[in-house]
């Protein structure tokens, strides 16, 4: 078989991708998958049933966003808690401790630059971090060195940030007037900043097909982010690319493949976003071939397939990116 170049396997047929899958040449032969079941979307299972309280999702700007990519159109802000200035985030944050919350993910529409306002809220999250002890992931869209260092000395645990490797699905699905460079240096400002950050990449985010992930990976592949996150394009009602079909089980799993190619002592994980239905089961298992080390809200069909494969199976209340702790804490335990 050809070398397994994360190039060969960018331009490889469906069906010598799946052959690879198959034969099991890219796990890295951990037998040992975490799933992750976050607030933020209803979950059950005959294994598990997510809290509506565990790990809530939070908007600095409200239903706000300067962007309104096409994708999106500000409505995934809808489902998350508003706190529209520091103060706010304090009492809400507060008010989510005393009901149950373990952690939580603060996100927000963008700036028109692609950032996400954060840097006002670093003192008040440095706060919640002393004082309620909640666990802080941030998504930060493109960010700056000054932000990631405030980020950083707030204590965060993680930064998320979504990695875009085509300049054109830039311009055409966030409407953003920047190039590729500006997320090189968002991983560059984070490196710098010595904050640990878990960079995702959108599969097939260009109206349904597979564009700039490669070059997005190669991007990453010169930083040190502390996991992976590979989600998936998925319509939603409502905005501009609602009839867009979705990236098939296949090139998402490409994605999934190249990336555990290229970063084969880093967490990978396929995260929350992408299609459901037999669509997600099917993607789920190809990635479970090619050796994620996690899968958030995983199908039922999913989780028996592990079990019935001999995988030792662990499920989690909180964020996906959670996994490099999840990780790490495992291994001290059996040293």
């Amino acid at each position: 078989m050809t070398k397994l170049t994360p190039e060969t396997l960018w331009s490889m047929e469906d069906k010598e991708l799946l052959k690879v899958l198959d034969k099991g040449l890219l796990d890295h032969k951990s037998k040992e998958v975490r799933f992750y079941a976050p607030s933020f979307m209803y979950y059950k299972t005959s294994n598990f049933c997510s809290s509506p309280k565990d790990f809530p999702t939070i908007s600095v700007t409200g239903k706000g966003c300067g962007l309104k990519c096409k994708h999106c159109g500000g409505l995934v802000l809808e489902t998350m808690y508003p706190a529209n200035s520091p103060e706010t985030l304090f009492k809400l944050c507060s008010k989510l401790k005393r009901e149950g919350a373990k952690g939580c993910l603060i996100s927000g529409g963008c700036l028109p630059n692609g950032s996400v306002p954060l840097k006002s809220y670093a003192e008040t999250i440095k706060r919640v971090k002393s004082e309620l002890g909640l666990i802080m992931f941030v998504h930060s869209g493109i960010i700056n060195f000054t932000s990631a260092s405030a980020l950083a000395d707030a204590g965060v645990d993680a930064v998320l940030i979504d990695i875009v490797g085509s300049s054109e699905t830039i311009r055409e699905i966030y409407n953003l007037d920047v190039t590729v460079r500006s997320y090189e240096s968002s991983l560059k400002a984070l490196d710098r900043a010595s904050v640990a950050y878990v960079p995702h990449v959108v599969a097939g985010l260009h109206y349904g097909t597979l564009k700039g992930e490669l070059n997005a990976l190669r991007m990453i592949s010169r930083h040190k982010p502390s996991a992976l996150v590979i989600i998936a394009f998925m319509a939603i009602r409502g905005t501009q690319m609602a009839d867009v079909e979705p990236p098939t089980p296949e090139n998402i799993v490409r994605v999934i493949a190249i990336a555990r190619s290229m970063f084969a002592d880093i967490p990978l994980v396929l995260g929350c976003m992408r299609p459901k239905g037999t669509h997600r089961t099917e993607t789920d298992i190809l990635a479970l071939k090619a050796g994620v080390d996690g899968i958030a809200f995983p199908s039922e069909r999913t989780v028996q397939y592990a079990v019935s494969n001999g995988y030792a199976v662990s499920f989690s209340p909180l964020c996906c990116s959670q996994i490099y702790v999840d990780i790490a804490r495992h291994k001290e335990s059996n040293n």
